[in-house]
């Protein structure tokens, strides 16, 4: 057997090899999910979706932690979305190179593996204590915008650098300044590569869970926040709770709220994979 022969047979045992874990993780995702929804179809309903909280399993509803998750993640978006991607922008197309460049960035990529547990730490001395906001809802949005603002930092810098220098070096020629460039150029290329960022971002804080226990979230909130100051409940605490209750009837709930939020999960993906792929035909 030659080497062009040894090579082929390397590739297609990778092939297969990867073929199988694949399928292997698609099974057990499946698996999981048929589980999941098996025992938690029976509570989908009007009531159960828009009912308080209660200690009496056949009456406890996910109102609350609805509107408190959906409250946190525009929040976190607003937060987020715009310092994430001017930290890109900026670091990519206008900081010098230098040691102290090179060091930010080291540590910006470090801080996406850092625990959630360090990020509840930082947002509990920072903004509940240092400025006092308490276990509001605008504690809990700051705290997981720090969470997730290295990865887009990281997605923006590296769809940035994705977009052909030609294209750069065509609108200068043209006469665009270096902000016209980025604005009409670099961000209209690379917008693809920066929402799939974002998508990534917000589908890891849309499950947190172990930052905002820390801030204070509460696992029994029984009436529906009116302000950012209030307190707050979120899916993921209310799943939570509810898992550690020895009756049947609130797993059976928790059951139904996981339902509930894989399918926020997967509008909110939607919606934004949808927006990505109609711009990017625009550009073709």
């Amino acid at each position: 057997m030659n080497n062009f022969q040894k090579n082929k047979l390397i590739d297609l045992s990778f092939k297969i090899l990867g073929m199988l874990f694949t399928f292997l993780g698609i099974l057990i995702l499946a698996i999981l999910i048929y589980n999941i929804v098996k025992v938690g179809y029976t509570r989908i309903n009007w009531t159960f979706l828009t009912s308080l909280p209660s200690r009496k399993p056949e009456n406890a509803g996910i109102y609350t932690a609805i509107i408190g998750t959906l409250d946190l993640m525009l929040l976190t978006v607003l937060f987020a979305i715009p310092v994430g991607v001017g930290a890109g922008i900026y670091l990519e197309e206008y900081a010098k190179k230098s040691r102290l460049s090179s060091l930010l960035e080291i540590n910006i990529s470090n801080l996406a593996g850092v625990p959630s547990i360090i990020y509840g730490l930082l947002g509990l001395g920072i903004f509940v204590r240092f400025f006092n906001f308490g276990g509001s809802i605008l504690s809990g949005s700051l705290t997981l915008s720090l969470l997730i603002l290295p990865i887009i930092i990281v997605a923006t810098r590296e769809a940035i650098k994705a977009v052909p220098h030609s294209l750069k070096e065509a609108s200068f020629a043209l006469g665009a300044s270096k902000w016209q460039t980025i604005k009409d150029v670099v961000l209209p290329s690379s917008f693809g590569g920066i929402l799939t960022g974002i998508i990534l971002s917000l589908s890891r804080a849309i499950g947190e869970t172990a930052p905002l226990i820390v801030v204070g979230a509460m696992a029994y909130v029984p009436f529906v926040p009116q302000s950012i100051f209030d307190t707050f409940s979120v899916l993921p605490m209310q799943i939570f709770n509810w898992t550690t209750r020895p009756q049947q009837g609130f797993a059976i709930a928790a059951s139904g709220a996981i339902i509930v939020l894989l399918l926020i999960t997967f509008i909110m993906n939607g919606i934004a994979v949808y927006f990505r792929n109609r711009w990017q035909k625009k550009l073709q």
